[in-house]
């Protein structure tokens, strides 16, 4: 998913140069992708970014890679601000024919996540999808506080997610989450899900429940982990949870940019 506005980095992050030969994180996701065993690469883009975005995995990637462009302005209905992330995956469900992941084009995940993912997928059915999980230790930066997904796990199954603000490393090397001390391992998602591609029609019931009843607020989001916590609670869906042991890192602000390219450096 590659179609945010990036409003709080000031520019196109998508595109950020981290890597030691210009390099964006995505250029790294789809290598790791690719190496673990996954075939097209799907990136929804907003039109104007469009040409930017060719123009730079054209430079990375030449001709050795197969992706596909959807734009995700284009399912509509036309508005500044993007519909969410699950408005993002249906407008990419005309070349969704088969089981899938999804992840943020501006967040690294690490080649083992990819690993785990894939190996995830051979699991999914339509009422079966999956979530590689973070530990919530490596996911907060040094310094300051970040919302993060909390994930409620019983025997590898997802049973609750909340969206929990204040996650943060406290003086002492501990960790704080909504104003509880927390395991470092407390597990995080970072929107790296696994789906089979029947899971579309339930998500365009919940996308047009959505915009019938949120429709004309300006800046209402119909978001994945909403709609998937919804389905679970309807015992519509279950979703797998696998635990990645890698050091998370994604672009949200301008200061961001030094730490991830320290981060891969080496990559």
């Amino acid at each position: 998913m590659a179609a945010g506005l990036g409003s709080r980095f000031g520019g196109v992050k998508q595109l950020a140069r981290v890597g030691v030969n210009g390099e964006a994180i995505l250029d790294f996701s789809i290598k790791d992708a690719a190496a673990a065993g996954f075939g097209n690469t799907v990136l929804i883009v907003r039109s104007e970014i469009e040409d930017d975005v060719r123009a730079h995995l054209d430079e990375v990637h030449g001709s050795d890679t197969d992706i596909s462009f959807v734009r995700q302005d284009e399912l509509g209905p036309p508005r500044d601000k993007p519909w969410g992330t699950l408005h993002a995956i249906l407008s990419a469900a005309p070349v969704l024919d088969r089981p899938f992941a999804v992840i943020n084009a501006d967040d690294y995940y690490g080649p083992s996540s990819f690993d785990l993912a894939a190996r995830a997928l051979t699991g999914c059915g339509p009422d079966v999808g999956a979530n590689v999980a973070f530990q919530l230790g490596n996911t907060v930066p040094p310094q300051g506080s970040v919302t993060r997904a909390l994930c409620e796990v019983v025997d590898g199954v997802l049973t609750g997610i909340v969206e929990t603000d204040g996650c943060e490393r406290l003086a002492d090397g501990s960790l704080r989450a909504g104003g509880e001390i927390v395991p470092d391992d407390t597990p995080v998602s970072m929107n790296l899900w696994c789906f089979h591609h029947d899971v579309l029609g339930p998500f365009q019931e919940r996308w047009e429940a959505f915009f019938a009843t949120r429709g004309d607020e300006p800046k209402a989001e119909c978001q994945l982990p909403t709609v998937v916590g919804e389905l679970m609670e309807a015992g519509r869906l279950t979703v797998n949870v696998s635990s990645s042991p890698e050091q998370w890192i994604g672009i949200t602000n301008p200061d961001d940019l030094a730490i991830v390219q320290a981060t891969l450096s080496n990559r």
